[in-house]
This record gives C-alpha cells, structure tokens and sequence, in this order.
C-alpha cells in the first residue's frame, strides 16, 4: 500500500531554507509513499517560483494563490484537493498551515504533523499568530523541531515530549559539494582571483544581522584588509542595508547581489562565509557552506553550536558582537592554513552528520510511527 503524504506551507517569493528541505522530501522519502507539496503564497507575488524549481526536480507541486490573509476560495481548493489525493497524512510546515491543517484534518479525518522551522521573524502581528501556533501545537500528532532549542520551546507550549523530537536539516551534499573553480567564479563577480571575499546568503532582515557584518566589513577596511563582502537574498531591510553601505569606507567593495538562481556559483567565490544572524533555527545556507568546503564564522545561536565545533569546523561569536565578528574573519583571512583546516573539517562534518538521505530515513520512521506500521 502506498501511503500518501501532503505538505502544506505559506510562502512569499522564492521562500527559504525550508524550501530546500520540502522540495528535495519526495526524491528521499523511497518507496511505499507518495508525496505532493501545497504552497499557499499571495497571488501577485512577482518572486514566486517554486512551480519552476519543482518541475526541474520532478515533484508533484499545488499551487493556492491567495488573495489576502483568509481567502476561502483557497481554502476551499486545499478542502477539495485532500479530498482528491487522500492523503493519509498532512504535514504542515508554518503557523498558518499549522492552524488550517488541524482544521482539515478534523474534517477529513487526517492526523497531522509539522515541522516547526523556528520563530524568528518578530513583529506584534507575528507575535499573535505564533500565540495562535502554540494551540496549533497541542493537536497534532507529532511535532518535529529542527534544534534542540526549538524542541526545548515547544515543549514550554504544552507539546508532550513523546510526540516531540529533533530532526536537524540536512543537505544533499553529493550537489553541494567544492568545485575547485574559486578564480572563474570572482572573475565572474568582477572580482580579481587574488581577493578575498566574504560572502553571506539569507533573506534580508532584522534577524540576520547583515548591517552588523556590513560593519564589521568595513572595520577591516579601516584596518588595511582589502576585501569583499557579497550578500545573496532580498528582503525589507534592503533599504536600510543600502544605506548603512553607503556609509562605509569602501562602499563599492560590499555588494548586495539581490536574489541569485544560481546560488552556487555565488559560493564558489567565497574564501569566508559570515553567518551573523541574531535569532535563527538550523539555517539551511550554513549546511550548504560547510558541504561547499567554505570555512565558517557563525554566531552561537540555537543549533549553531551543535553544527559548528568552534575552532575546529569553524569559528563562533556572539550575536550581535561585531567587534568579535570582526576579529574571527580577520582571523580566517589572514590564516590560510586556518582556512583550510577548518574547511575540510567542515565539509567532514556536513557529509557525515547532516545527509538528507539519513534525515528522510528518520522522517519516514516518523511517519511509520503515526500511521503504524506498514504491512510486510
């Protein structure tokens, strides 16, 4: 018997890291289950392009544009669609299809599961919905977190703890893996193959704390160090990022690249990748750093430490330091053996602890766990 699965998940533009891990499940999940993706994004969204990304891979995507924060037209469309596939289970991935995958289930008899990616974003309209998370919590029948930090939090909400457990992201690192093609890559970028640039990926936001690496970029500027910085992502906080460039000393040595397809080729060209976020869960783009063989410098944040061995796969700071957040790129930046210890260690650690085939073998033993076991 093939068990069906549904994926539900809210997003804007291209997503995030999530994107990466739901969009790879249905290639991992092996046989005996059947999987599609629900993405209910804003219906004029000019960024979305997840129909394309999914297609390229070969999954099954539906589409739910929406038309505002409750449109019914929508939620019918998800109503008929379960009615349609059947899943066995939904898995809800956010605090709005969270709430509504509670709701369908009752009403189509489904169990429910989610993943609880992490509450980072912050705002007194988010900070309403994530209250409503916490009774969303409370009905499924299995809450997966991808931290110990996150697990930590929802069992505070009331979530019993044998139906909570950690599953970290993973990362497909046979794809993301050192191309040893650094020179054409800054060739590409405008860069010479003799600099050194630092490089960082995420969406631009408060949390991420990009203005503080733009900082501390600029601190090495004023020391001497003639490097680059290159950020990859979009977001609200472009405005004020553009600004705080345009402060520095060398301005057009810090570039915000916008939203690149290609991401990887983005990467090829670091020598440093910076991850100076405030708050965040287990960041998809760290993984993919260390499987790039890029050495790190992170803040010791939620699950960061239990990726990163400080001194050894990479280098922590605290958030918000950009003073230490300075000093370890300077550190990385003037040691090239440093670079390259730490990298190949990182790159170790990536292949050896974070595979997303290990990853989805745990989710099916979760899903098995739900459903019982499936018939020999």
């Amino acid at each position: 018997m093939t068990r069906r699965i549904l994926h539900l998940r809210t997003v804007t533009g291209p997503g995030g890291g999530p994107e990466k891990t739901i969009l790879n499940s249905p290639r991992y999940i092996g046989d005996g289950y059947e999987m599609r993706l629900g993405y209910l994004r804003p219906h004029d969204d000019p960024q979305y392009d997840l129909p394309d990304r999914a297609a390229a891979l070969g999954v099954t995507l539906l589409d739910f544009p929406e038309t505002g924060a409750l449109d019914f037209r929508a939620l019918k469309r998800i109503s008929a669609e379960i009615g349609d596939f059947r899943p066995h289970l939904i898995h809800a991935h956010d605090y709005k299809t969270n709430l509504l995958s509670v709701v369908f289930g009752k009403w189509h008899r489904v169990p429910v599961v989610t993943t609880v990616h992490g509450y980072v974003t912050r705002s007194a309209r988010l900070n309403r919905y994530y209250a409503i998370d916490r009774f969303s919590l409370r009905w499924m029948k299995y809450v997966i977190a991808v931290s110990e930090d996150i697990r930590s939090q929802v069992l505070k909400f009331g979530v019993r703890a044998d139906r909570c457990t950690v599953v970290p992201n993973a990362i497909d690192s046979d794809t993301f893996q050192p191309r040893n093609n650094k020179s054409l890559a800054k060739q590409q970028l405008g860069i010479s193959e003799h600099g050194l640039v630092v490089g960082a990926v995420g969406r631009l936001s408060e949390e991420k704390g990009f203005d503080l690496l733009i900082r501390a970029v600029d601190r090495l500027h004023h020391e001497g160090h003639p490097i680059e910085l290159i950020i990859v992502g979009e977001g609200p906080a472009r405005d004020r990022l553009e600004r705080e460039i345009s402060m520095c000393m060398h301005p057009q040595q810090i570039r915000l690249l916008g939203h690149c397809a290609d991401v990887m080729s983005i990467y090829d060209a670091m020598d440093v990748f910076a991850l100076s976020s405030l708050r965040e869960g287990l960041p998809n783009v760290l993984l993919e750093a260390l499987a790039m063989q890029i050495p790190i410098v992170a803040t010791r944040i939620a699950g960061i430490p239990n990726v990163v061995d400080d001194g050894q796969s990479g280098l922590l700071v605290p958030p918000g330091d950009e003073a230490a957040l300075a000093a370890a790129i300077r550190r990385l930046l003037v040691d090239e053996q440093l670079r390259e210890r730490v990298a190949a260690a990182g790159r170790n650690c990536a292949v050896e602890r974070f595979s997303f085939r290990k990853r989805m073998e745990t989710i099916r033993a979760i899903y098995d766990r739900v459903l019982g076991e499936p018939p020999k």
